[in-house]
């Protein structure tokens, strides 16, 4: 079951720490890797990249790193160029990269606005543009795309450009997966909910005053779970979308909240 066993797997935002929790990212390549998928990752952390693939390597995985920006259109389009010299395929791209600024409607400035859908949209549909011609001519592939809860509902912070970027992801998929339908192009998105991940003390010092702690039992406590997820979590849900078992599975979304966005309020 889920075996990705020498699939040549690419994906956006693979560093992380040396420690938990780990990042999305972080933990989908691991788990990937673990189900025997040869990762491709890009990151702009070489430090971080270079410690998630450390830990796959020493789990006996294979991992490559290209350090890169994932919002520069010619620096997508060379790591992906990069990964077919190498492996003359890309079976699957998750889009992963991402991450919230703070901002409400009467505060709204252009430059940091475009920045968040560069982050969060443009650079997954630059990266599928770059790598769908080659699944087509591998006979079909797999995009998996990490949006967000916040795409589909408000979370009690004022970040308004992230919950625009992450839902307009949302409908990106959804159309993009009709129209590669016919070539075997499948293509989803993961909605995490509130995730235990490293962005949470990042997100502690722009929405509750660096108060970490608090900020994390506030997290905990808005779950219907009691608890926040894990990257594990995210992860195991990719790989199931990335998965041969999947392969009816297209133009949908696949929440991993324990239930938040089923609740009346955050």
């Amino acid at each position: 079951m889920l075996s990705m066993k020498d699939k040549v797997v690419a994906i956006t935002g693979i560093g992380g720490p040396d420690r938990e929790p780990f990042g999305n990212g972080q933990q989908i390549a691991r788990q990937f890797a673990t189900q025997g998928g040869i990762i491709e990752g890009s990151d702009i952390d070489e430090t971080a990249g270079r410690q998630t693939c450390s830990q796959i390597e020493s789990e006996g995985g294979r991992c490559h790193l290209t350090l890169g920006d994932a919002t520069k259109e010619q620096e997508i389009n060379s790591w992906i160029e990069g990964i077919i010299a190498r492996h003359g395929k890309i079976d699957v791209l998750v889009n992963n990269v991402g991450q919230s600024e703070r901002m409400s409607p009467e505060d709204v400035e252009q430059s940091l606005w475009q920045q968040q859908f560069a982050l969060n949209l443009d650079s997954a549909v630059m990266a599928s543009k770059a790598a769908i011609p080659h699944m087509k001519a591998n006979g079909g592939g797999a995009i998996v795309n990490i949006s967000s809860i916040a795409g589909i509902r408000h979370l009690g912070k004022p970040q308004i450009a992230y919950n625009a970027a992450k839902a307009a992801m949302i409908q990106y998929t959804r159309s993009s997966a009709i129209l590669l339908a016919k070539d075997k192009v499948r293509m989803n998105c993961v909605l995490p909910g509130l995730m235990f991940t490293p962005m949470v003390e990042r997100m502690a010092q722009k929405y509750a005053g660096g108060d970490y702690e608090g900020f994390v039992n506030m997290r905990h406590n808005q779950s219907p779970s009691g608890e926040m997820g894990l990257a594990q979590d995210v992860a195991n849900a990719v790989v199931f979308l990335a998965s041969d078992e999947a392969r009816y599975i297209t133009g949908t979304e696949l929440l991993v909240d324990a239930g938040v966005t089923a609740t009346i309020a955050v």
